[in-house]
């Protein structure tokens, strides 16, 4: 039995190399000891649709105790959409973690030279995103903040959204698949019958992906 000093200890779950404990305060906060403390890169690129589900997310890993860094893509940061506002989308991310924005090639580049990042999750990553990395094409924010990081050869989590996932973008979400310190969230068909080349990840396994990718583990299964 693991004894924490204020905490109690309120359930755990264990795969065959890890135990991972969630533990409440006494003020009733629940942590994550797996990602307590972590520094966390969260890049979003221009998946406008996910957004909503995706900073829904953003509030439990900060919840959880990580520390995250949030990081946008030119278009994510300056666009409005039918699915928001720019200006909205940005107040909101930033009072959810309490820190500024990176939204330039400017802000992200230090990013591995100065070691700020245990792991990086680009959520969500579009197909036009995925290409520039499997092609090694670096032209802003999000591109720069993901080669900036593997500098340090830490993970990154990949969580797709593209509606060419299973025609055009297929190719380049392989390259990756085959690629060192690369992660994915466990993703699916989300219309097979009026989007059928579509995929997107599935948001309820992005915090166990981020677990898992920082022990060097690739989440199973990956296509659900």
């Amino acid at each position: 039995m693991i004894f924490y000093n204020k905490f109690e200890q309120i359930f755990s779950t264990k795969n065959q190399k890890n135990s991972y404990y969630n533990i409440r305060n006494i003020e009733g906060r629940i942590f994550n000891v797996k990602l307590e403390g972590k520094r966390i890169g969260f890049v979003m690129t221009g998946s406008f649709c996910t957004f909503r589900k995706t900073i829904d997310e953003l509030k439990k890993i900060v919840n959880l105790g990580a520390k995250v860094v949030p990081i946008m893509s030119e278009n994510s940061y300056t666009m409005d959409t039918k699915f928001g506002k720019a200006e909205d989308f940005i107040k909101e991310i930033e009072e959810i973690t309490k820190s500024k924005i990176l939204h330039t090639i400017q802000e992200v580049e230090p990013i591995g030279p100065k070691d700020m990042l245990d792991i990086l999750v680009v959520v969500p990553a579009t197909g036009n995103t995925m290409a520039k990395l499997a092609n090694d094409i670096i032209d802003g924010p999000a591109t720069m903040a993901v080669k900036s990081h593997l500098r340090r050869e830490r993970p990154v989590v990949i969580a797709i959204s593209t509606n060419n996932g299973l025609s055009g973008a297929g190719e380049n979400i392989g390259k990756l698949f085959n690629r060192k310190h690369y992660y994915f969230v466990p993703f699916r068909q989300d219309n097979p019958i009026t989007k059928p080349r579509s995929i997107v990840f599935d948001p309820s396994y992005l915090i166990k992906t981020i677990e898992e990718a920082l022990d060097g583990e690739q989440i199973q299964p990956m296509i659900l």
